[in-house]
């Protein structure tokens, strides 16, 4: 593959390689309430913490050059003496994406969780001394680039948004985490997914039994409330999120009713 960052359309880069809106396992009705109507699992479900940071791309690019991003715009190139400073991510990631070897000849995204510091407003919960820890969680190889980088900005956006990303499966995922020295978000449990509850408060019951604390303190100043759980089958092919506040926002609005 013939391929310079120089050259490169990075608009096309950008969008083939932004993460994709993850459904709610409850499905989400007016003013953030939830509905009964759940996403359908089928064997068995991994159940992993659910990290209130900022999506953070590390993309490794196939003429070993490397772009950070956040979840909607690229902000540094590998060789750039000043990145774009928003969330910290660079500050975070730079090392990281420094240190990984090259993707030979594809497109690598590793897809993380930059948490801590002042990113959200949720960073007391994992610690007390504003530190900055980051977790992977996704990944996908884009082995098809020379085709991809032909398609419109339009064309690409609808790729994405219709599933056309490959997402590596949990053994594979595992195996990334492993080989490129990565912590994973937490894994919590693999259970069957007849197992999952379907109403709205036996769900929150499960969620607080399930992770009653965060795994995420990255000292022991942390306030260590979680945001909640994804739920995902190990092809990856189904994926859900369920968050303690939309369940809790939805009970308290009922109570009131």
């Amino acid at each position: 593959m013939n391929f310079d960052v120089r050259t490169a359309d990075l608009d096309a880069i950008n969008s083939a390689t932004k993460y994709p809106s993850i459904p709610t396992y409850h499905g989400l009705g007016e003013r953030g309430a939830l509905t009964a109507g759940v996403v359908e699992f089928r064997g068995p479900v991994v159940g992993t913490e659910k990290v209130d940071g900022t999506n953070s791309r590390v993309i490794g690019l196939p003429d070993g050059s490397w772009l950070l991003g956040s979840r909607e715009e690229l902000l540094c190139a590998r060789g750039d003496l000043i990145g774009n400073p928003a969330q910290g991510i660079v500050a975070a990631l730079r090392d990281l994406a420094e240190a990984l070897p090259p993707a030979d000849a594809v497109v690598r995204v590793l897809y993380l969780e930059v948490y801590g510091g002042k990113v959200t407003a949720a960073s007391k919960q994992y610690t007390g001394e504003r530190g900055v820890g980051y977790r992977l969680f996704d990944m996908v190889v884009l082995s098809e680039w020379d085709e991809l980088s032909r398609r419109s900005a339009a064309e690409l956006s609808a790729w994405r948004e219709s599933g056309g990303q490959r997402f590596a499966t949990e053994d594979e995922l595992t195996a990334a985490a492993a080989d490129f020295d990565l912590e994973l978000t937490p894994r919590l449990f693999t259970v069957d997914a007849a197992e999952l509850p379907h109403e709205i408060e036996a769900m929150r019951e499960f969620l607080g039994a399930r992770l009653p604390g965060t795994r995420c303190r990255l000292d022991a100043g942390a306030g260590g409330h979680p945001e909640g759980i994804v739920l995902r089958t190990p092809d990856r092919s189904a994926i859900a999120k369920a968050r303690f506040e939309d369940y809790d926002r939805t009970l308290r609005r009922r109570r009131r009713a």
